[in-house]
């Protein structure tokens, strides 16, 4: 049964994907970039709702009185697809740093363009750095929300954090707040896996960390912060009545937390 609702949902997935960037295009691409958000928003929240109809997957985000006003930082987790598209919902106006290639694809390289993301090219990552941070401070200017993901690719759930410091540089640059973001979207919506997992996605927006912190002294609580929280929600998964199948790093960490695994992959 869980094979199937994979299968359906990733295959509605996609094809709501294609069928609403085809025809959102004329307000799209017609609409000034603040209110063409609503269209990436919609599909977000619409993606969402049918891994809930189709999976059984529901989605639970607190903390949004986190949130600053204004320009601002958010610095998730990234375990899954999940959670590049959770959050849109809760940012008038947010900004993504991407690999350049992605805006070479024909009408998605478009949607892309449209938003004003931020392309670099990642060959060289003291030049990619020095070049986002230029391009950056540009768009927050216009008061937008920048999403980084402070350990640069997707880890799974449990395995032992790699924060990069490319978000130290970023803070101490930008001077404006950073949201840490925790989750254990990884759990249902595994990285590089088909199958998807019923049950509910908790994530939390944490309190701001303000400007101001030395470089050190913000990565220490940034990881500190962050990690607790995720060891939080991730003992609340897998304690839930249908907790769902739990990687062997997330074993481990709940085996280091003094909590007993109720299950594994």
């Amino acid at each position: 049964m869980i094979a199937l609702r994979s299968l359906a949902f990733n295959v509605a997935f996609y094809v709501s994907l294609i069928v609403q960037m085809i025809l959102w295009t004329p307000f799209y691409f017609l609409a000034p970039r603040k209110y063409a958000w609503f269209v990436p928003r919609f599909w977000a929240s619409s993606s969402l709702k049918l891994m809930e109809w189709i999976v059984g997957t529901k989605t639970r985000i607190e903390g949004v009185e986190n949130l600053p006003d204004g320009p601002f930082i958010l610095a998730p987790k990234h375990q899954s697809f999940w959670d590049t598209i959770a959050f849109f919902p809760y940012l008038s106006d947010p900004v993504y740093i991407l690999k350049r290639e992605l805006t070479w694809i024909p009408f998605f390289g478009w949607y892309l363009a449209k938003v004003k993301m931020i392309p670099i090219n990642r060959g060289n990552r003291a030049r990619a750095l020095k070049e986002a941070l230029r391009i950056t401070q540009e768009r927050m200017a216009d008061g937008r929300q920048l999403i980084i993901y402070p350990e640069g690719t997707r880890r799974p759930v449990g395995a032992e954090p790699v924060y990069k410091w490319g978000i130290a540089e970023m803070y101490a640059t930008l001077d404006v707040p950073v949201v840490p973001v925790a989750h254990v979207a990884g759990l249902y919506w595994p990285r590089r896996k088909f199958l998807r997992y019923p049950g509910t996605i908790h994530a939390r927006f944490l309190p701001p960390i303000q400007p101001g912190l030395e470089k050190n002294a913000f990565m220490e609580r940034l990881i500190r912060e962050t990690e607790a929280a995720t060891d939080e929600l991730l003992i609340e998964a897998a304690k839930a009545a249908d907790a769902p199948p739990l990687p062997s790093t997330a074993v481990e960490r709940l085996k280091a937390l003094g909590e007993v695994p109720l299950s594994r992959a």
